[in-house]
Order: C-alpha cells, then sequence, then structure tokens
C-alpha cells in the first residue's frame, strides 16, 4: 500500500518541482495526497472527458503534463468546465497533481521520449535551464559494515559518472571518537576513547539526487551519528533543461523525416516547413510550443526543429535562418503518458512499493480534427 505523498515523492525523484520554471503551476492543485491510494491515472490534460474516465476507472489520483487549473478561478461552479472537473473530483475524492516545465526538463521527461520516438542518437539538451551541480560525498563507516553502507549508495544513484555507475573509491583507516554519558554507542563506552578500523569511502553525487543518496546512506550506517563530508566540485556539471538535439542513423530527405514524424507520433496530419529534397540528419524536438526556441536551434546547428503551434512569421523567420521545421502537433507531449507509468513502475519495484494500478488515459484529448 502507499499514500498519495509517497507516490509524487518518487515521481519527483526524476521531475523535481526545481526544475520548473517560474511562474509554472504545478503541484498538488486539488484535493488530497495524505490519503491511501491504488489506482493511478497518468494523463496529458485534465478534461472534463478525463475526469469522468478517472471516476469510471475508481481512480484516486491523477497525474498531468498540463496544469487544469493554470490561472487563478474567480469561482468553482458548475457553470464552468473549470469548475465542474474541480467539484467531480472533490466529490469522488480524486487528487489532481501537475507537472509541466519540471517534466518537460526531466532526464527521461517529454522531450527525451520525443527524441526517443524519432529514433535520435547522441543526445544533448538543447537550451539548458538548470545545472545539475556536482558534490563529492565522503562518508567513514566501520570496516564491518562497509559493503552495505558502498551497496546503499549505489542503490541511491551515486557514483554515476557517464556511462559507469556505482564509482567509488575505498582507503582504511583509524576512526577516532569518545562517546558522552548522553550517547547511545555502536561502538564504545561513555567517557572512553574509542579507535575503530574504518572505511573512508568517496562517491559522486549531485544536486539532484544528494538528499535521497544521504538519507539512505544514514539508514544503512551503524553509527547513531555518521560522520560525512559533502564537497561541491568545480568540474563541468551536467545540464538540464528544455529540449533535446540528436542525430538519426544517416540523412535523409525532409519530406521523408516528416513522414517518419508523422508514424512516430501516430499523427493524422502535420505540417513542415522548408525545401522537402533537403537532406536532413541533426535534429532538434521540443515539446509544446517551441516558438521561442527557433533561433536556439538554428544556432545549435540542427537541420530540423520538431515542435508544435508554429506561428505564421515564426515560420518566415526559420526559413531565413535555414531552418526546416517540423510541426505535428501540441498533442504529441501525450508521450508522455506511457513514459511516466513507466517510471514510475521501474521506481515503484526499486521501492518495494506493491498495492498501485498506474493507468495510461484513453481519453482523447486533441481538440483538433482534420478534414
Amino acid at each position: 500500500m502507499a499514500n498519495g505523498q509517497q507516490i509524487i515523492e518518487q515521481f519527483e525523484s526524476f521531475a523535481p518541482k526545481k526544475f520548473a520554471f517560474e511562474g509554472d503551476p504545478i503541484g498538488l492543485q486539488i484535493g488530497t495526497l495524505n490519503k491511501e491510494v491504488k489506482r493511478v491515472l497518468v494523463t496529458l490534460d485534465v478534461l472534463e472527458s478525463v475526469v469522468d474516465e478517472a471516476i469510471e476507472k475508481n481512480i484516486d489520483l491523477i497525474i498531468a503534463h498540463h496544469p487544469p487549473i493554470f490561472s487563478k478561478l474567480a469561482k468553482v461552479t458548475d457553470q464552468s468546465a473549470a469548475g465542474r472537473i474541480v467539484m467531480k473530483c472533490i466529490r469522488h475524492d480524486i487528487a489532481v497533481y501537475a507537472a509541466h516545465t519540471n517534466l518537460d526538463v526531466a532526464e527521461g521527461g517529454v522531450n527525451d521520449l520525443m527524441a526517443t520516438a524519432l529514433g535520435l542518437t547522441d543526445t544533448s539538451v538543447l537550451a539548458p535551464s538548470f545545472e545539475n551541480t556536482v558534490y563529492k560525498l565522503v562518508v567513514f563507516v566501520p570496516e564491518s559494515a562497509a559493503e552495505q553502507v558502498a551497496e546503499a549508495l549505489g542503490r541511491a544513484g551515486a557514483g554515476h559518472i557517464g556511462a559507469y555507475s556505482d564509482c567509488q573509491f575505498h582507503s582504511t583507516g583509524i576512526g577516532q571518537f569518545k562517546p558522552t554519558a548522553d550517547a547511545n554507542p555502536y561502538r564504545g563506552k561513555p567517557g572512553q576513547v574509542e579507535r575503530v578500523t574504518e572505511v573512508r569511502i568517496e562517491t559522486i553525487v549531485t544536486e539532484l539526487n544528494q538528499k535521497q543518496v544521504i538519507r539512505a546512506m544514514k539508514k544503512a550506517h551503524p553509527y547513531e551519528e555518521v560522520a560525512y563530508d559533502l564537497l561541491r566540485q568545480e568540474i563541468a556539471a551536467p545540464s538540464l533543461g528544455l529540449g533535446r538535439i540528436g542525430y538519426l542513423e544517416e540523412a535523409i530527405p525532409l519530406k521523408a523525416f516528416a513522414e517518419h514524424v508523422r508514424t512516430a507520433f501516430a499523427v493524422e496530419n502535420l505540417r513542415f516547413v522548408g525545401d522537402e529534397n533537403r537532406m536532413v540528419r541533426k535534429i532538434a524536438v521540443l515539446g509544446g510550443d517551441g516558438n521561442k526556441y527557433v533561433s536556439t536551434a538554428a544556432f545549435a546547428g540542427a537541420d530540423v526543429l520538431v515542435t508544435g503551434d508554429l506561428y505564421f512569421h515564426v515560420a518566415h523567420d526559420a526559413m531565413a535562418l535555414g531552418l526546416a521545421v517540423v510541426d505535428p502537433g501540441h498533442h504529441v507531449e501525450s508521450v508522455m503518458k506511457q513514459g511516466v507509468v513507466d517510471l514510475l513502475t521501474e521506481r515503484f519495484d526499486k521501492q518495494n512499493i506493491k498495492g498501485v494500478e498506474l493507468f495510461v488515459s484513453v481519453t482523447n484529448t486533441n481538440p483538433f480534427q482534420f478534414l
């Protein structure tokens, strides 16, 4: 069994609120997380039809990408769609949690899912917005407990360097301490100096995972008071942000790439800007409305930007910059539904969280139809 707070804690382990842009109305928007949650629905949008689906499926918590309450509501009545959404959720005890730009920025979030759907390789961040500062964690552990603490650090995400995990350095020395009269020591007696063979474990953590790593370290450590240091490193910190840029396996004509986008996102129709015969390989993707990032994509050397809601005059700007644009619509962000379910399933398995069912919303929230 799990409560709502536990579930959101696991969600925020990969899409923390600190990633969100200023003013973005993320987080709990309706209801409470202080309750048992057995069934979770993941959706792109929270429309009234999605709430009806949630009621039918006896959902306890909705996790959405687009916040249902984006600006303040003057009133909550059944005379507006927003009011009916709030009323139905409260009446049926359905909590609604929104993760918008933080899910765009997150590793494995919307933009990574879009890049994966298109088969891009060697991807990097298009528009950095968050520097994931690197720290060295040093902890001193009695020799008998060194292995269990080292394993706990690795499981919590410490020691990731490039394509390697569980990177640590161990050295052995003598630790000294004197328990006071109020102490309850693992080794030694109050008032007597104790010397113990200890292992110094050094590893790497980041701004993003340091809290969960330190929590896991303390839980695995046998000492009443854990001696450790957290030292900021001057090495280049990995950046996170909006959009991704990467490569197709081989260059193809723009028209063929546009067809690839249409198939990858299962859209009925799309628009594209540029010479259909131009060969393209370096691709930028940005979920949602990417009009502000046309110049960013062009200056990053992209042949094509895949994004939604392209404005007429911005299309002209892209042409002037020599950048092709493929617009499959805003709704392709719906790739996040299965993506979030997969990420949560993985974390529930690691944390041994049982009894929670995850559902991908089947309600179509795309407002557009095509002739």
